[in-house]
């Protein structure tokens, strides 16, 4: 029996959720289940599991079981950037980049088909996010970009000093590039939606924590209050994945932090100036992802923390405020002090060189993790293709993900943790002025 020490802290003020009217919990788990598949975590990739198992095995009892309500994981935490080419991907060989982009773009067309099909409210915007940048820093990483975006067919717009604030309404940016047709979405908005738009056939257990398992077949979970037993068992718990005891010398855990302002009012809206909506990925290395959102507040998102307990300090809590605040200050000084009515954490699993992990852990228990900067396309497709991989289902996306670089090793603990500590203070640390 695996018993599991550490479960996911859940912080009730991710801004997306919070923003959004209440949602009462549908079902916690309560007695003995039997299933067919049991897929542990109910975010973008646990979802897209369940429903590409609907597909193929219509026949098979699915069950989805989550230690918080559906969204509270990452899924619905993240700044809301779908992107099919991370600048990790952008730096492998052709062959498997292309890969890559297939794999993600894959998960973007899934996404944009049930967001049609179901009138999905989540306020998904084709204009375009920009990647741009304030320092030195940023023009060189950003000027590598348009061969391979060339390479790729993409359509991408330049942009200079007057072009970044004509959308934004800020001078504090120098170039940038616009991608048409890279969805900005509110994520907590979309995953709501497919959690509710799953098939019928499909249970969701919320608020019921696996605190320990032992894997067979059958597979048998137990929470506080009952237990799965099930032939087939999928982990999409991404960051957590290490403390259920898997992916531990390849994925770490790394908290990411939010901030999201109260809504504009007309007369700060009319100062600011520039679009009504509008994303910016910088270029920096660990400078601030910025949006403006189709219900008029400013995003900030910045400051990466490593911690192998899930806790975040309210010391820390205050630091990133404080970041927070600077970022803004330095890009919306002209509006004045506006507060922020949320900040939030959201826990990613990363790799040393920022690649996914997937594989069959032992017999009919599967699982993928690790999807840095990109885990709404790649989570969504990552989670469709391991369904396809434990079935059996030969198709290109199989051998593209197959054919992507391993997540590199690390050492055991202690030694992992300091690490991963040491790493994030330093690339903190870089961000400077471009913060």
């Amino acid at each position: 029996m695996r018993r599991i020490r550490t479960l996911p802290e859940n912080d009730h003020n991710s801004g997306w959720l919070e923003s959004l009217p209440s949602r009462p919990v549908k079902q916690r788990l309560q007695g003995d289940v039997k299933a067919d598949c049991a897929i542990i975590g109910a975010g973008f990739c646990g979802l897209s599991i369940a429903r590409r198992l609907a597909e193929l095995r219509p026949d098979w009892k699915v069950v989805i079981i989550d230690a918080q309500k559906v969204g509270y994981g990452a899924s619905g935490r993240s700044s809301g950037f779908v992107v099919d080419l991370t600048d990790a991907a952008a730096l492998m060989p052709p062959a498997i980049r292309d890969g890559y982009v297939r794999l993600a773009r894959a998960g973007i067309d899934g996404l944009r088909n049930l967001v049609r099909e179901h009138n999905i409210d989540c306020a998904w915007d084709e204009k375009g996010w920009i990647r741009a940048y304030a320092g030195d820093k940023g023009q060189f990483y950003l000027d590598r970009l348009p061969p391979i975006y060339d390479e790729l067919g993409y359509h991408y717009e330049p942009l200079d000093a007057a072009g970044m604030e004509a959308i934004t309404g800020t001078s504090f940016y120098r170039a940038g590039i616009r991608l048409p047709g890279y969805p900005l979405i509110q994520s907590g908005a979309l995953v709501l939606g497919m959690a509710d738009c799953l098939p019928e056939s499909i249970e969701i257990f919320e608020e019921s924590p696996v605190t320990a398992f032992e894997t067979g077949p059958p597979h048998r979970l137990i929470s506080p209050r009952g237990s799965i037993e099930a032939e087939h068992l999928f982990i999409a718990t991404n960051g957590y994945t290490p403390f259920l005891g898997y992916f531990q010398s390849r994925i770490f855990p790394l908290y990411t932090f939010g901030s999201l302002t109260r809504v504009l009012t007309a007369d700060e809206q009319a100062a600011l100036g520039g679009e009504n909506e509008w994303g910016i990925l910088a270029m920096d290395p660990m400078g601030s992802s910025v949006r403006r959102t189709r219900d008029q507040r400013l995003l900030i998102r910045n400051t990466i923390y490593h911690n192998n307990n899930l806790q975040v300090s309210e010391a820390k809590n205050r630091e990133i405020l404080a970041n927070h605040r600077l970022a803004f200050e330095a890009r919306f000084g002209k509006l004045g002090a506006i507060d922020f009515e949320y900040t939030w954490g959201g826990l990613m699993g990363s790799a040393k060189n920022s690649q996914l992990s997937f594989a069959e852990l032992s017999k009919q228990v599967y699982s993928t993790a690790g999807f840095t900067a990109a885990g709404i396309a790649m989570g969504t497709a990552a989670g469709r293709v391991l369904v396809d991989f434990a079935l059996g289902e030969d198709s290109q996306l199989v051998s593209d993900i197959l054919a992507l670089p391993k997540a590199t090793w690390m050492p055991p603990n202690p030694f992992r943790s300091i690490g991963g500590s040491f790493m994030a203070e330093r690339m903190n640390r870089q961000a400077g002025d471009t913060l």
